[in-house]
């Protein structure tokens, strides 16, 4: 059985992003970059699939500007066998990136298709959907939990009034969430073996994908900063406050 594992090249979730000075985006000049921690979750639940015995191949799969190879060597690292990277330096947004896996999804016929519900940089919340509507097949998000057998997979997923358990017949796309799995540490002897793992490069265009962006971001801005918090001697004063201060009563 084979799985794909899609990776994105996100800021590092450790570092406070900055925005640039004329406000178009996120000023990611010499930032720590590394893989999006919800992408690390999803290789590791396919490692962790391959290690049981359930998956022969995992390939992880990246879209963006070359440095994207870093972060195809730490999945490769962690156990993926191989890697793609779709090469462009265009603006990738969701629906782009959905196309893009489609097409791969058409040219490897994995069984399985796992990637992490959302990346920590745009929030997006879309390309695992968009990916199982293009390829019409059966999908659950928010995977905390992920049994396989020959042709089918259950998803135990978490919903606001608790968890849900979906049957799924393969092929199939998951989205992982955080209580999946914890991710394990990658040694210094796998990063040395995922370098003579083989990366394959591609370009859009090679694939027949236009990935034009079709949304344009007017202005981006911090969040305006909080005020300092107060005291308050009892609660008639915290109801005053509330009511005729902050107005949310």
């Amino acid at each position: 059985m084979k799985v794909l594992v899609p990776v994105k090249r996100v800021v590092d979730y450790n570092v406070k992003v900055r925005v640039k000075s004329d406000n178009s985006g996120v000023d990611i000049a010499n930032v720590k970059m590394s893989m999006n921690p919800f992408d690390e979750i999803a290789v590791e639940e396919a490692v962790r699939l391959k290690e049981k015995g359930l998956v022969t191949e995992i390939v992880a799969v990246s879209c963006g500007v070359a440095q994207c190879q870093e972060t195809l060597r730490t999945a490769m690292a962690i156990g993926a066998d191989r890697a793609i990277l779709v090469e462009t330096s265009e603006e990738l947004q969701p629906l782009a990136v959905a196309k893009l896996l489609k097409a791969l999804v058409d040219k490897e016929q994995p069984q399985l298709v796992i990637l992490g519900k959302q990346a920590i940089d745009d929030d997006a919340n879309q390309t695992g959907q968009m990916l199982a509507a293009l390829c019409d097949l059966p999908q659950a998000t928010f995977a905390s939990k992920v049994e396989l057998t020959a042709d089918k997979v259950s998803v135990t997923r978490e919903i606001d009034g608790g968890a849900e358990t979906l049957s799924l017949s393969l092929p199939a796309v998951i989205t992982t969430d955080l209580r999946l799995n914890e991710p394990r540490y990658v040694t210094l002897p796998n990063i040395m073996k995922a370098k003579k793992k083989p990366l394959e490069n591609l370009k859009p265009e090679d694939l027949g994908v236009d990935v034009t962006p079709r949304l344009k971001t007017l202005k981006v801005s911090e969040p305006p900063k909080r005020g300092a918090g107060i005291k308050v001697p009892d609660v008639a004063t915290l109801v005053d406050k509330l009511k005729n201060e902050a107005k949310v009563l």
